[in-house]
């Protein structure tokens, strides 16, 4: 019988912990996609002006026009794209015309194009504001003698070219051969598979409890 009451026990706190792991990621899951709900009404928001300190919690994504100058200070992220291959992204520093000195992230151009000029030149930017979260742990640190990083660390980009941390990610074209690389609300969401997985284990776990179940009770037969 204590045998019995045991694997009853351990049957049903471990079905119970994977049950409560696969639920708290379905209200991961609901968490995450109203985030990207709330992201993509956003940007479908008519740009505005430049706030004076924009915000990441709350201005991320949100749409803005800049009018005044870019520098030909660079800042370049090594990425790829499906159809192009292996290039970078060009982060490119942006006077305001109230004097303001932000990052606009212009877009992509292939490895050839990294070292073609591009020069100065007033222009008129939309886009979205951004803090991308390209950094990991296991992001290496930029070589910044070189010039080259491997994802968008506003912070260190900002210091980088002597910018506010402001990065606004261009919607349209801005010339000079970049290809422009419009932000998109993407978050990472594997909630439902995580579920799918807990749930899946809190199944087997109750089907080898009722197994060790059967077996003690055929021993004891």
């Amino acid at each position: 019988m204590r045998q019995i009451l045991f694997a009853l026990v351990i049957g049903v706190i471990g079905t119970g912990v994977l049950v409560r792991l696969g639920l708290w990621q379905l209200e991961r899951l609901d968490w995450k996609e109203a985030m990207i709900a709330e992201a993509a009404a956003m940007m479908a928001e008519a740009p505005v002006a430049l706030p004076p300190q924009p915000d990441p919690a709350r201005d991320r994504y949100r749409p803005v026009t800049v009018a005044g100058s870019f520098t030909q200070d660079e800042a370049h992220v090594l990425t790829s794209t499906r159809d192009q291959g292996p290039g970078y992204r060009i982060i490119t520093s942006f006077v305001t015309e109230d004097g303001r000195r932000i990052m606009i992230d212009r877009g992509y151009v292939p490895e050839t194009a990294r070292k073609t000029l591009r020069p100065g030149h007033a222009a008129s930017i939309t886009g979205n504001l951004n803090w991308p979260d390209d950094m990991t742990s296991s992001t290496p640190a930029p070589d910044t003698a070189a010039n080259l990083w491997f994802g968008r660390d506003v912070e260190a980009m900002a210091a980088y070219l002597g910018t506010e941390k402001v990065m606004v990610i261009a919607s349209a074209d801005t010339g000079d051969g970049v290809t422009v690389q419009p932000a998109t609300a993407a978050f990472r969401n594997d909630h439902l598979g995580y579920a799918v997985t807990w749930f899946g284990l809190a199944l087997v776990w109750a089907g080898m409890t009722l197994y060790w179940l059967w077996r003690i009770r055929a021993r004891k037969v």
